[in-house]
């Protein structure tokens, strides 16, 4: 069933962009339409202005014009929900906040149609998606790879969704986000902290890998990290391993492990980028040793995630604690 939207212009629209002003309606608020589902909607002909098709969104109004808006039915969710337990930590009208364990697979892809997270929120939200660019479907704004856990913020609504994507395009620079991870690296660093600056890109040779790569090829890439902790010692007197944490400055596909792995740190269990550092687990403990081979997966866990509500501009932070797996392993460490 299609809604229909009548509103006739005032004073205050004069002379502003019918997109503009539609988005700032609160017959459109409570719908909660982003000003880029809007210029959709007057794209597709769902937009008349004085009976006419809107010609444009950047039409200037002018007082007594009357406009109707039709916004069809969101189309049903692609791909089909599963249930598939949740560790949902926050969760309102806008978003969802949940704490994803290593394993799932955040989006459908090769390989991986189903049983993912995506499923899963399609599954959980139901009809409270109100449907993204006309879909009912959950906004993914970032992604954690399958084998890191931790925090990620998922949108139900259009407006929710417009308003993250800004947010992490952003990257905290001008706006309000914070992403912290915890890692647990090979070696001990030469510094207390850092910032690694190095564009990544597409492997030359191996396509599924990220690299390292010139500005001319790659994209901006910039993680600063400070180092918590340190375990064991090799012959130099050296830490064989420890433990960090790492902010995100911009957010590439597999980020932190290209960079720590760039400096000569990859991380623990990291198969792709520290496969070169495996006669290493040889240096550390038999029960760190056993608790890295149970791991089975890098050693990166999303510890806490803060940004402004797109919606509500209320302040949120949530923190994780380390997965069980993690945790074992930072004892075995410690030699606990």
């Amino acid at each position: 069933m299609t809604l229909q939207i009548h509103i006739e212009v005032d004073e205050a629209g004069i002379g502003q962009r019918l997109d503009q002003f539609l988005s700032a309606r609160p017959e459109i608020v409570a719908e909660n339409l982003s000003r880029t589902r809007v210029q959709s909607l007057i794209e597709a002909g769902n937009v008349r202005l004085d009976g006419a098709s809107a010609p444009q969104a950047k039409t200037k109004l002018r007082v007594g014009q009357k406009i109707e808006l039709d916004v069809p039915d969101a189309a049903p969710a692609q791909p089909l929900g599963e249930v598939i337990p949740l560790n949902i930590v926050f969760e309102d009208d806008s978003l969802v906040i949940l704490d994803k364990p290593a394993g799932l697979v955040v989006h459908p892809g090769a390989g991986h149609e189903t049983g993912t997270l995506v499923n899963a929120l399609i599954a959980h939200c139901g009809d409270s998606l109100s449907g993204i660019g006309g879909v009912k479907r959950p906004g993914i704004v970032h992604r954690l790879d399958k084998d890191t856990s931790g925090l990620l913020v998922v949108a139900k609504t259009d407006k929710a969704h417009h308003g993250l994507s800004r947010l992490f395009a952003d990257h905290g620079r001008k706006l309000s986000l914070t992403r912290e991870y915890l890692a647990l690296i090979w070696g001990e660093p030469d510094r207390q902290a850092g910032v690694i600056d190095a564009p990544l890109g597409r492997h030359n040779i191996q396509r599924e890998k990220m690299a390292v790569v010139s500005e001319e090829r790659g994209r901006e890439a910039i993680t600063h990290w400070r180092l918590l902790e340190k375990f064991g010692a090799d012959r130099d007197k050296k830490a064989v391993a420890s433990l960090i944490a790492c902010q995100l400055e911009t957010g590439r596909t597999h980020q932190i492990r290209v960079h720590m792995a760039h400096i000569g740190h990859p991380l623990l269990g990291d198969r792709v980028y520290g496969g070169g550092f495996k006669t290493k687990a040889q240096q550390l403990p038999e029960a760190a040793q056993q608790a890295l081979k149970a791991l089975n997966r890098q050693a990166l866990h999303a510890r806490a995630l803060g940004f402004t509500h797109p919606v509500t501009r209320e302040d949120l932070m949530f923190e994780s604690e380390l997965p069980e797996d993690f945790s074992r392993l930072v004892e075995a460490l410690r030699g606990g």
